[in-house]
């Protein structure tokens, strides 16, 4: 599978001073918890906290949210949701403000992709038990995060082409000044978080996206195909970073300040 897993992350000695990798913009992308171009289902209880948007795939393309309309068409609710839920067929602004947050996602993995100057292959694609620092990392193949590792400093991009896996019970910790709004996961392949699994930070996708049972991710998960959740937490508030979205449009401002930019 052709594609690029890319990881930047800032070593502890370098903290204070290291300027690290130019934020990757997520435009109105970053306005979403969840946004996917081909559907998004769970499998109750899944808890969501934020805006789902899915374009140009219709509003049947959520399963297992129960959804209920709004009285102005323009969205849906989901008991299993603290936000919104869009689609591309529902009432107008909806789908010209999902096609341009499609867009921005597009580009922003673009971007991301084709960071250079990064470090290549740590661990052969098997890590583990490591500590991140600033940077840019990038594996050509599959990357398994197979034991807890952990990320130190302000911006952290990784880049991987082929699957992304992690495995159970693994998780990524935040330390030395590290929030999950600065830390960008760019996925050629699919990508995996196992169950009961704990990640931070922002997946851009090219194929899909699946959250195993009592998976959970403090991030967003934009994904160029589907995302699929298992009695899984997506938690997209508070995640800081350089790169939010100041732009969007008052039915989707409350999730403005938590838009994040990665690479």
């Amino acid at each position: 599978m052709s594609g690029i897993i890319s990881l930047a992350l800032f070593a502890l000695a370098t903290v204070a001073s290291a300027a690290g990798p130019a934020p990757v913009l997520l435009g109105t992308s970053g306005n979403y918890a969840i946004l996917a171009k081909a559907g998004v289902s769970t499998v109750p209880q899944s808890s969501i906290t934020g805006d789902l948007g899915i374009s140009p795939v219709a509003q049947t393309y959520y399963t297992g949210f129960s959804l209920t309309a709004s009285d102005t068409g323009t969205y849906a609710t989901s008991t299993q949701v603290a936000g919104r839920l869009y689609a591309a067929n529902d009432q107008a602004p909806t789908p010209s403000v999902l096609t341009s947050a499609i867009g921005d996602m597009q580009t922003a993995f673009t971007d991301a992709a084709g960071r250079t100057n990064g470090t290549l292959n740590l661990g052969a694609g098997t890590v583990g038990g490591l500590v991140f620092t600033p940077g840019v990392y990038t594996w050509g193949s599959d990357l398994n995060f197979i034991a807890s590792c952990s990320c130190v400093g302000n911006v952290n991009d990784i880049q991987v082409s082929g699957d992304m896996i992690v495995a159970s019970g693994v998780q990524l910790v935040l330390a030395g000044g590290a929030v999950p709004g600065n830390i960008v996961f760019v996925v050629s392949g699919a990508t995996t978080f196992s169950s009961t699994s704990q990640w931070n930070g922002i997946v851009l996708g090219q194929t899909a996206i699946h959250l195993d049972t009592g998976a959970s991710i403090n991030g967003r998960l934009l994904a160029q195909t589907a995302v699929t959740l298992q009695s899984a937490t997506v938690q997209s508030t508070g995640l800081g970073g350089l790169g939010q979205n100041s732009s969007t449009s008052s039915t989707q401002k409350r999730a403005t300040r938590y838009s994040v930019k990665l690479l």
